[in-house]
């Protein structure tokens, strides 16, 4: 097994966009709604300044989505009619 760190990789917040199929304020109002979606870096203190995601981040909360959804469809198959 490996000592060293996994690598970070960044994805830009356009790539993010097109690889969700959402518009900017689309991918906006998700990050608005879901207190877990994962904090963008931006580098610069300007509005211009290129806004990053660290890709394990949104795979661990993707990840947590599908659990989440696995979970709720496990719960409803499980079931017997009362």
């Amino acid at each position: 097994m490996p000592t060293h760190a996994l690598k970070k990789y960044l994805i830009s917040n356009t790539s993010l966009q097109q690889c969700f199929d959402k518009s900017r304020s689309g991918l906006e109002k998700l990050r608005e709604a879901d207190p877990n979606f994962p904090r963008p870096i931006k580098f610069g203190p300007n509005k211009q300044a290129g806004v990053y995601f660290v890709v394990a981040d949104i795979e661990a909360w993707l990840e947590s989505k599908i659990r989440e959804r696995d979970g709720v469809t496990l719960d409803l198959t499980g079931r017997e009619d009362q």
